[in-house]
């Protein structure tokens, strides 16, 4: 059984926050505990390959998140949770999930195509609202 949309949406929180996480935790360990305790002014060390992934996979999530969390609350104040907006908000969680190793490992065709499959996911939870 499928879990609920709010548990969804709490879920893909969490996976933001994750994220978030492990995007800082990467900087610092390229950039040194000094970096992340102080204010950042002035140019910042380049952050390598993984770190820098980490930072655009996070900044890609962020980037797309609000208008999926959007869309799910009002598909829940609408009373219109039914089978697509499920199916699509699970596509946009699982696709989200995965586009993170994949994005880390450096897999740019996979990375893509596991991006469109977020934002389908994204658009039937909008289709639910039109």
């Amino acid at each position: 059984m499928f879990p609920s949309l709010p548990m969804l949406l709490a879920a893909t929180i969490a996976l933001g926050l994750i994220h978030i996480l492990l995007a800082g935790a990467l900087a610092t360990r390229v950039r040194g505990p000094a970096w992340n305790i102080g204010n950042r002014e002035g140019d910042a060390a380049p952050l390598g390959p993984v770190a820098g992934r980490a930072e655009r996979a996070s900044r890609n999530f962020l980037e797309t998140f609000p208008f999926f969390a959007a869309a799910l609350v009002c598909a829940v104040a609408m009373h219109r949770e039914g089978h697509l907006a499920t199916v699509g908000a699970h596509l946009y969680f699982w696709a989200r999930v995965a586009y993170l190793p994949v994005y880390l490992i450096g897999i740019p065709g996979l990375r893509s195509l596991v991006w469109i499959a977020g934002t389908v996911g994204l658009l039937m939870v909008v289709g639910v609202l039109i």
